[in-house]
C-alpha cells in the first residue's frame, strides 16, 4: 500500500493523549505551552485524558511516564519542557530509558524545521520522539513557539497514522 493509502485508512483514527508540561516554573495559569497542545490536539479531533505540570524531577516523571503507559485509555504521551541543556532539564534521559523503539526522525526534522526559525539555536534542542510500552512517546521543547512547530508540522499529520502501524 502507497504512504497516502496507509494515511489515507487511518484517517478516523481518535487518539486518547496524555500532556505532561515538566516544568520547575510553570503553573495552570502560565502553561501556555500544555495548554497549546491540548488545543491541537482537540482540533484535531482527538481526546485528551491527561494533562498535568510536574517539576523537573526524574524520578517523578519516570514514575508517571510507567504509569501512563499502562493505561489502557492512552495511546500518546506528549510532554514539553526540560529538553534544552540546563543542568535542570533532565526530561530526555528519562524519555530516552522508555524508548523501545525510538523515532529519530521525529528529532531530527523538528531540529531542522527550528533551524529554519531560530537558526543555529535549533542545535540546543534535545527533542526526541518514539514508542514506549506500545505507545506514542514524544518529548518537545518548553516554548509555545515550538510546540506549535512540533504538533502543526510533525506530530498531528502523522499522529492517525503512527497509531494505525502500531495497531496492526
Amino acid at each position: 500500500m502507497a504512504y497516502e493509502d496507509h494515511k489515507q485508512s487511518a484517517a478516523t483514527i481518535r487518539a486518547r493523549c496524555a500532556v505532561i508540561t515538566v516544568s520547575d516554573t510553570r503553573t495552570c495559569d502560565t502553561d501556555t505551552s500544555g495548554l497549546r497542545i491540548s488545543q491541537l490536539l482537540q482540533a484535531d479531533g482527538h481526546d485528551v485524558a491527561f494533562h498535568q505540570i510536574i517539576a523537573d524531577d526524574p524520578a517523578r516523571l519516570d514514575a508517571l511516564l510507567t504509569e501512563l503507559e499502562n493505561h489502557s485509555d492512552i495511546d500518546v504521551i506528549l510532554t514539553n519542557g526540560g529538553t534544552g541543556i540546563s543542568r535542570r532539564d533532565n526530561t530526555v534521559p528519562v524519555i530516552a530509558r522508555h524508548l523501545s523503539t525510538p523515532l529519530p526522525g521525529f528529532g531530527e526534522l523538528f531540529r531542522t524545521l527550528s533551524c529554519q526559525e531560530i537558526q543555529s539555536g535549533a542545535m540546543l534542542s534535545r527533542a526526541l520522539g518514539g514508542i514506549a510500552n506500545g505507545k506514542l512517546l514524544f518529548a518537545m521543547p518548553g516554548s509555545t513557539s515550538a510546540v506549535e512547530l512540533a504538533m502543526t508540522r510533525l506530530i498531528l499529520p502523522e499522529l492517525r497514522h503512527l497509531l494505525a502501524e502500531l495497531r496492526r
